[in-house]
C-alpha cells in the first residue's frame, strides 16, 4: 500500500513538472531548455518587448529574449540563439509586434550569402521601428486639422469665399456666353477641318510636304556622311603617303628638291636684283635701256621712210645689194 502511494505520488510530482514546462514554454517565458549562442543589439525603444520574448527570423522562432538593459542612451537587448540558427554578420534586428493587440517579438533578417556566421558576444546592426504611440499621436492630429478645416469652412466662410466669384460671372454673363460660343464655333471649325488650323490637322498636303522636306534632309545627311568618309579616306591616304597629295606631303626627298630649287631661284632673284648677268643688266642697266630706246626709235623712223618711197623703191634698195 506504502510503495503504491509513494508510486502515485511520483506520477504526479513528474506529470506536473512537465506540465508546468509545457505551460511555460507555450506561453514563452523561458528558454532554458535550448542550447545556443548569444547575441545582442542596441535600440532606442524597445515598444514594451520584456524577456522570454521569440526571436524570429523569416516567421520562423529561431531563439527568446534573454535579457533587457538600459545603457547611457540606447537599450540593449541579449537575444539567445538556437545552434541551428544561421545569422549573419550583416543581419539586422528590429522589434516588431505581431498586431495592435499582439506580442513583440524580435525579428531577424537574413543577412547576404557571403557573409559569415556570428560568434557567441556579437553585435547586430539594429532597425528602429516607428512608435506606435507616436503614429497614433501624430494621426489623432491630423483629424483634428481636418475637422478644423471643416468647422472654418462654414456657410458663411464658404459664401465669403466663393461670392466675388459668383458677382462676376453674373455680372459678365452675356460676354461669357459670346466668349464660349466664340470657342465653340472654332472647334467646329478645326473639327471640320476649316481655317488654317483645321487644314494643318486634316489635309494631306502639310503631311506629304513634311514627310519630303524630311526625306531631302536625310538624303542630304547621308550625302554630308558620304562626302566626310571620302574626305577621310583622302586624309588617311595623304597622311599613309599614298597618291599625289600624299607623297607631296609625306616624301622627304621632294621636299629636299623643292629646298633646293627655292634656293637656287632665291640665288637667281638676288643676283637679277643686284644687276648681275644679263638679266640683272637688262633690268638694273639704265645704259641699254638709252640704247633699247635709241634703236627703237632708228628703227621707228626707218619704217616711216620706207612707206614715203613705196614698194618700188623698196624693191630697188633691197636689189641692189644683190647686184640686180
Amino acid at each position: 500500500m506504502k510503495n503504491s502511494l509513494e508510486t502515485k505520488l511520483g506520477y504526479f510530482v513528474f506529470m506536473a513538472v512537465i506540465a508546468a514546462w509545457a505551460i511555460v514554454e507555450t506561453v514563452g517565458t523561458t528558454d532554458w531548455f535550448h542550447h545556443g549562442y548569444r547575441v545582442s543589439a542596441l535600440f532606442d525603444t524597445v515598444q514594451d518587448l520584456k524577456p522570454g520574448d521569440r526571436v524570429k527570423m523569416a516567421g520562423v522562432e529561431i531563439g527568446r529574449v534573454e535579457d533587457i538593459q538600459l545603457t547611457d542612451t540606447k537599450v540593449k537587448v541579449t537575444l539567445k540563439l538556437r545552434d541551428t540558427a544561421i545569422v549573419k554578420t550583416d543581419s539586422r534586428a528590429t522589434v516588431k509586434y505581431t498586431g495592435l493587440m499582439g506580442q513583440n517579438f524580435v525579428a531577424v533578417e537574413f543577412g547576404s550569402a557571403g557573409a559569415p556566421k556570428v560568434k557567441d558576444g556579437d553585435l547586430l546592426e539594429s532597425v528602429e521601428q516607428p512608435d506606435l504611440s507616436a503614429l497614433m499621436a501624430k494621426l489623432d492630429g491630423a483629424v483634428g486639422g481636418i475637422q478644423n478645416m471643416t468647422k472654418a469652412f462654414s456657410g458663411d466662410d464658404i459664401h465669403n469665399l466663393f461670392g466675388p466669384l459668383g458677382d462676376f460671372f453674373k455680372s459678365h454673363r452675356d460676354e461669357l456666353a459670346a466668349t464660349i460660343a466664340n470657342i465653340t464655333n472654332i472647334t467646329g471649325q478645326v473639327a471640320s477641318g476649316q481655317g488654317t488650323v483645321g487644314r494643318l490637322i486634316y489635309q494631306d498636303q502639310l503631311y506629304a510636304s513634311a514627310l519630303m522636306t524630311v526625306s531631302n534632309l536625310q538624303t542630304a545627311s547621308d550625302s554630308a556622311n558620304d562626302l566626310m568618309g571620302s574626305i577621310h579616306l583622302i586624309v588617311t591616304n595623304a597622311s599613309a603617303g599614298r597618291g599625289t597629295i600624299g607623297k607631296l606631303l609625306t616624301d622627304e626627298a621632294l621636299y629636299h628638291a623643292a629646298t633646293g630649287s627655292m634656293t637656287n631661284l632665291n640665288e637667281i632673284l638676288f643676283k637679277v636684283n643686284q644687276g648681275n648677268g644679263t638679266v640683272g643688266k637688262l633690268i638694273n642697266d639704265d645704259e641699254f635701256y638709252k640704247n633699247a630706246k635709241l634703236s627703237l626709235q632708228k628703227l621707228d623712223q626707218a619704217a616711216d621712210g620706207l612707206e614715203d618711197q613705196g614698194p618700188l623703191s623698196v624693191i630697188g634698195i633691197l636689189a641692189s645689194p644683190l647686184g640686180l
